[in-house]
C-alpha cells in the first residue's frame, strides 16, 4: 500500500512578532507591557527562552541572545544585590546583544537599567506575575507548536475512545460519513476535510482550519454544524494523531491484512504512525470497526498485541500435536457443567 502523506509540503514559520506574541498570548501568560508600543516592532526567531544569569556575570561565550531574555527570581535577586553601579554595568555589557524581549517573573518590577537599556535598543520589556517555571512551560509550548514545522492534508480526524484517529482516502471514499457516524456513536470530532499538522517533539499534532471548525460537509445534505447538532462535548480543538486509517473501495485483485500480524506504518514528518488499510463494501459497519480499531490499539499501548498472542498460543498447540500431546480444548470439559438441554 502506498503511502498518502509520503509527499506533503513542508511549511516553516520563520518570524514571530512580538506584537501578535503579546495580543494573542498576553493574557495567557498574565503579561504586563513595560515598554512603548514603538519599541513591540521586534520578532521573536527562535523557539527557545533563556535565563541569562551567566551572562550577567560576565560569561557571555555562550550567550543565546537571540532567544527570549527570561529575568527568573535568581536573577532579579542577583541584579538586585550588586546595586545599581553593577546593574549599569552589567546590561552596558549586555547592550551589545539584542534579544527579541525581556521578561520579569515572579510580579517583580524591572530594574530601570534594565529599562534603560531596552529603551535605548528598542527591545520590548514586559513582565509577568506567573512563576518562571509556569511562564517558561506555557511559553516554551506556543513557541514549539508556532515554530513546529506542519503541513494541510485532506482527511478528517477524530478522537475515539482517546485515540487520534486520522481518516484518509480518495474523496467520496466515505470518510466524512464515519467521521458522522462515530460522532453520533458518542466520540468527538477535531476536523473534517482540512486537517492542519504540525510536527510537535516527538508528535503528530492535528487541528480544523479556523474558518470551517466544527462544521462539516456531507454529500446530498450540504454543511453541518456538529458542535450546534450533537453539542460542545462532541467536538475538540486539538488531538494529537496515533492512527491512520486509510478507506479504500474494495477490489477484489487486492490482499488486505487479516490476521493484525504484518502491522503497518506511514511515516508523516517524520513520525511513523501505525496505519490500517480498510476496504469499504455495502453493509460494512464501519464505526464498530473504528472503535475497535482504536480498542486494539490501546490493548497495544498497554502491552497486549492480540494478533501475536493468539499467532503464539497457535503455534504451542501446533507443536504439541505434532508431538502427540492431547490438546483439543473442545472436548476438555466437565459433563456435570453441561445443560444438553438449554
Amino acid at each position: 500500500m502506498a503511502d498518502r502523506l509520503k509527499d506533503l509540503k513542508i511549511l516553516h514559520r520563520e518570524r514571530f512578532p512580538v506584537r501578535d506574541f503579546f495580543i494573542r498570548y498576553g493574557k495567557d501568560l498574565q503579561m504586563m507591557q513595560h515598554c512603548p508600543d514603538e519599541d513591540m516592532e521586534s520578532c521573536i526567531e527562535e523557539s527557545g527562552l533563556h535565563r541569562p544569569g551567566l551572562a550577567m556575570a560576565g560569561f557571555t561565550k555562550v550567550y543565546s541572545s537571540q532567544q527570549i531574555q527570561i529575568v527568573g527570581h535568581t536573577e532579579w535577586n542577583y541584579l538586585e544585590s550588586v546595586g545599581p553601579e553593577a546593574r549599569a554595568k552589567i546590561f552596558e555589557n549586555l547592550s551589545v546583544f539584542r534579544a527579541p524581549m525581556w521578561v520579569v517573573t515572579h510580579a517583580q518590577t524591572p530594574h530601570e537599567e534594565l529599562k534603560a537599556m531596552c529603551n535605548r535598543l528598542h527591545v520590548p520589556l514586559f513582565s509577568t506575575t506567573l512563576h518562571t517555571f509556569e511562564f517558561f512551560k506555557m511559553a516554551q509550548r506556543i513557541l514549539e507548536e508556532f515554530f513546529a514545522p506542519h503541513a494541510i492534508i485532506h482527511g478528517s480526524l477524530v478522537d475515539v475512545y482517546g485515540v487520534g484517529m486520522l481518516y484518509v482516502g480518495d474523496s467520496n471514499v466515505g470518510k466524512s460519513e464515519c467521521v458522522l457516524d462515530l460522532v453520533e456513536s458518542g466520540h468527538r470530532m477535531v476536523a473534517d476535510d482540512v486537517v492542519h499538522i504540525s510536527h510537535v517533539g516527538k508528535s503528530i499534532i492535528g487541528r480544523p482550519d479556523p474558518l470551517i471548525r466544527h462544521h462539516m460537509e456531507i454529500r446530498g445534505v450540504g454543511i453541518l454544524d456538529i458542535r450546534s447538532m450533537f453539542g460542545i462535548h462532541a467536538i475538540r480543538k486539538v488531538k494529537k494523531i496515533e492512527m491512520i486509517v486509510e478507506l479504500q473501495q474494495w477490489r477484489q485483485d487486492v490482499s488486505y491484512e487479516r490476521t493484525g500480524l504484518n502491522e503497518m506504518e506511514e511515516n508523516v514528518m517524520g513520525v511513523n504512525i501505525p496505519k490500517v488499510v480498510l476496504p469499504v463494501a455495502p453493509g460494512k459497519n464501519m464505526t464498530v470497526i473504528s472503535e475497535v480499531i482504536a480498542m486494539n490499539a490501546l490493548m497495544k499501548m498497554s502491552g497486549q498485541n492480540v494478533a501475536k498472542d493468539f499467532n503464539e498460543s497457535l503455534l504451542q498447540k501446533i507443536k504439541a500435536k505434532a508431538k502427540g500431546e492431547f490438546t483439543d480444548d473442545l472436548l476438555d470439559f466437565n459433563p456435570q457443567n453441561w445443560s444438553f438441554y438449554e
